[in-house]
């Protein structure tokens, strides 16, 4: 069955419903969002985002928005998608910092400058899990800000980063209780619905489910996300077979050393998860 709704996940979904001059207004409430300690959002300018990358394939990995507000505020909101044969993207934070460095960079100025610099936000919309954050695994939502690390007081409130680890969100439409989780849902399951649950008949998103009705679209943009999400579905089946062989060596060599010590199948299977069945063709495998 073909799905009604975009993928926010697809380059072309992402741009769909933020990055668009006549669906501002959605961009605008979510950043609300997921920014109510500093005061709502009424404006946002976009501004061309190739400087954000340093190559041409950079740019295809991800779906920047870059725009700011009318006090030159600054804010990068990415869709990040794992990359390759990993499952998380090598060197994430470090690239995410590197692209942060832009907006402050740009906002030097010629001449007698007092070094005065408007707040930069980035929020990274992640389809995979850090992969070093193993004792907070119910942690969806990182906010990351410069910070004294004896006090723990705040050392500069203008440049602030926040990871949305989407994976980890799994409330279902009846656990929705805020504007917030209303947000999340919709992100993570868009594609999955066939019409808009009750709880999500309310103004902006009656027409977030508007503006992402496939349907609707001509034939270019039929196209253009038909390709996009071949793309999409390409890179999330490399990365699904790569897991899985992950997963079965380290079975593998799980079950290896169990057997060596004399575990039965029993034993095996309680370690592992898996089946006894399956625990027989891993043995049969290595044998």
């Amino acid at each position: 069955m073909r799905e009604k709704y975009i993928n926010p996940f697809t380059d072309f979904g992402f741009k769909k419903l933020f990055g668009e001059e006549a669906n501002k207004d959605l961009l605008i409430d979510f950043l609300n969002e997921l920014l109510e300690d500093r005061g709502g959002l009424t404006d946002l300018t976009f501004i061309k985002s190739e400087q954000l990358g340093a190559t041409e394939a950079d740019r295809k990995a991800i779906s920047d928005l870059y725009c700011q507000n009318s006090k030159g505020e600054k804010f990068i909101v990415e869709l990040q998608k794992a990359n390759g044969a990993t499952y998380r993207q090598k060197f994430f934070k470090d690239r995410s910092i590197y692209y942060s460095t832009f907006p402050i960079q740009e906002q030097a100025l010629k001449g007698d400058w007092d070094y005065k610099l408007n707040a930069v936000y980035t929020i990274s919309i992640m389809d995979f899990e850090f992969d070093d954050n193993q004792f907070h695994k119910n942690k969806l939502r990182h906010d990351i800000q410069l910070l004294d690390i004896e006090t723990k007081e705040l050392f500069y409130d203008k440049l602030k980063f926040i990871y949305l680890e989407m994976p980890k969100f799994n409330k279902s439409i009846d656990e929705l209780e805020t504007h917030y989780d209303k947000w999340l849902y919709v992100l993570k399951n868009l594609p999955k619905l066939d019409r808009i649950p009750d709880k999500l008949k309310e103004g902006l998103f009656l027409r977030l489910f508007e503006v992402a009705e496939i349907a609707k679209y001509d034939d270019n943009e039929q196209r253009a996300y038909q390709d996009s999400v071949k793309y999409y579905r390409d890179l999330k089946n490399v990365m699904d077979t790569a897991v899985e062989e992950a997963m079965m060596n380290r079975n593998t060599e799980i079950i290896k050393n169990l057997v060596k010590e004399g575990a039965d199948n029993k034993f095996i299977s309680k370690i592992t998860d898996l089946s006894f069945d399956q625990i027989e063709s891993i043995k049969l495998a290595i044998e």
